[in-house]
């Protein structure tokens, strides 16, 4: 059985991939903030990415497969994932899985990007993402899966919490008319990382759906369909003409089941508020 170590386990993301691997393989997890939930958790490690040393929770869990879905400071990342790159060098069975974004190619804008495209970041973020995929990608080809992620959206994303917010306060909330964008729902996500997983796959993925919507009309029909009210749409324009930030899947395509589409996104958003307001 897989020995799965998640970095960043009570993250939005990390916590969704926590719950979905758990019932299949031995789980383990970093957390920043102390959580009552994870006190006396023996399979959950506290980690503070600026002063703890993460060689003393691999050494403890001695992990087969880790998934990194740290945030924090640029420089203290780049000095965990360093440690996670030597260890997994010294391990002759330790695969890395990192948790990229589009941001990777935020300099480019004219097309949507693939799996093989070259990088191209303006964005510190995305600079920095570059950065540690290029680290990465110097592994052996079978000791790394690198999963590029779109807008990541769910019933308790952080962006739709914020419309949520909007509505209720009777805010602003920005969207983007002229951005196209690719986006998939941290449930997918985590089913996609466990077929990856299964599978024993390695090399580059865009975990996004497959097809693109305006930033600014996704975030309409979402209002729509949740029946919200009071929002203040900010229109932001960052360009004169369409700008792609979307990523799409070509070359390493899952099956069908593993696919989601924009449809789908928005229902899933939609059914999940349904059900959990009848809880």
């Amino acid at each position: 059985m897989n020995k799965i170590l998640i970095l960043g386990a009570s993250g939005f993301i990390g916590n969704v991939l926590y719950k979905e691997l758990l019932p299949y393989f031995d789980v383990y997890g970093t957390y920043h903030s102390s959580k009552a939930e994870f006190d006396d958790n023996k399979i959950m490690f506290q980690f503070n990415l600026e002063s703890d040393d993460i060689n003393s929770i691999l050494n403890k869990v001695k992990p087969n497969y880790i998934i990194s879905s740290l945030k924090g400071e640029f420089k203290d990342q780049l000095k965990v994932h360093q440690e996670l790159l030597n260890y997994s060098l010294a391990s002759i069975d330790c695969k890395i899985m990192y948790l990229s974004t589009v941001n990777v190619f935020d300099a480019k804008g004219e097309f949507p990007c693939y799996e093989n495209d070259s990088l191209l970041a303006d964005s510190e973020y995305g600079k920095y993402k570059a950065i540690q995929e290029k680290a990465i990608s110097k592994l052996p080809s079978s000791k790394f899966v690198i999963v590029r992620l779109p807008l990541v959206l769910g019933v308790n994303s952080p962006r739709i919490i914020q419309l949520k917010e909007a509505s209720k306060h009777k805010a602003e909330f920005e969207v983007y008319p002229n951005l196209i964008i690719s986006v998939s729902t941290a449930n997918k996500i985590a089913q996609q990382i466990h077929y990856i997983i299964n599978k024993d796959l390695s090399g580059i993925y865009h975990l996004s759906s497959n097809d693109m919507i305006h930033h600014s009309e996704l975030f309409e029909e979402i209002t729509n369909k949740l029946e919200l009210k009071n929002i203040v749409f900010k229109n932001i324009f960052t360009s004169n003409k369409d700008k792609y930030l979307a990523i799409l899947p070509k070359h390493h395509k899952l099956p069908e089941n593993y696919q989601i589409t924009m449809t789908q996104i928005i229902e899933d958003c939609v059914l999940k508020e349904e059900i959990g307001s009848l809880k």
